[in-house]
């Protein structure tokens, strides 16, 4: 059996403890945070403290606080035999002051109240010895069937991959909703647009699946589009992406 601590009450740690407690072999023995009102909801089934001088010993100990603070937390674990392992796509394993140091990257979004599926999400570990990479593979199968060794530099572009397709995409949603809106019009009518294009790349490279005016260089389509524009910043990314699409195909156009 396994024994884990996670530090932190977000949505990551929400989520990461609601997998563990259905997962075999995994024993969430304690949750340790900052933030004692959002800690209660741990209580039921583990022991709760925002006391970071009075941590539990563990096999893996396991840090879902934001980037900043992830260096500080693991200073409180300097002197603990389990592993310290981060959950950020974006931070260094050096960054973790312990020395038996690891990260756990679960490659997915996650929202308040929004459930999620652990046994596809790819869970992207790391470590510096052999045991301790055995044991954060055994931790990430227990809820994931899609684990991968990456390291540092290879997440941090894994990570800003992820931003592009994940952030900023969301991003542009929030701007065709914001048209749609404009004119009286339900941002449902886009969803299956959406869900299409979204299954097209399961079985083609994006590049292959690339439609639209830009694709075509329809100057015309692009230039009413602009004047459809109210905000600058919207026009701003819609001759950048559109250009960005343009250079990416030119030797088809």
């Amino acid at each position: 059996m396994l024994k884990i601590v996670i530090f932190g009450t977000g949505n990551l740690a929400k989520h990461l403890y609601t997998a563990f407690l259905k997962a075999d072999g995994v024993d969430v023995v304690q949750v340790v945070g900052r933030n004692v009102k959002e800690l209660q909801q741990f209580s039921e089934y583990s022991t709760i403290s925002n006391d970071f001088n009075a941590i539990i010993d563990a096999d893996v100990y396991l840090i879902a606080v934001k980037d900043d603070a992830i260096s500080e937390v693991s200073e409180f674990l300097m002197d603990k035999n389990g592993i310290v392992a981060h959950t950020s796509g974006a931070i260094s394993l050096n960054t973790i002051q312990a020395a038996n140091k690891g990260v756990f990257y679960p490659l997915q979004t996650f929202t308040k109240d929004k459930e999620v599926d652990f046994s596809n999400i790819p869970i992207c570990i790391e470590s510096e010895g052999k045991d301790s990479f055995e044991t954060l593979n055994t931790l990430s199968k227990s809820i994931s069937e899609n684990v991968h060794y990456i390291d540092s530099e290879q997440r941090k572009k894994l990570h800003l991959a992820a931003v592009f397709v994940n952030n900023f995409t969301n991003y542009l949603y929030s701007v065709g909703e914001e048209l749609c809106l404009e004119e009286g019009l339900s941002f449902d009518l886009l969803k299956p647009l959406i869900m299409e294009t979204a299954h097209k790349i399961q079985n083609m490279s994006p590049q292959d699946a690339q439609t639209g005016p830009a694709r075509r260089n329809d100057i015309k389509s692009m230039k009413s589009h602009q004047e459809l524009l109210n905000k600058k910043e919207h026009i701003t990314l819609y001759k950048l992406l559109s250009q960005a699409i343009i250079q990416a195909h030119e030797e088809e156009l």
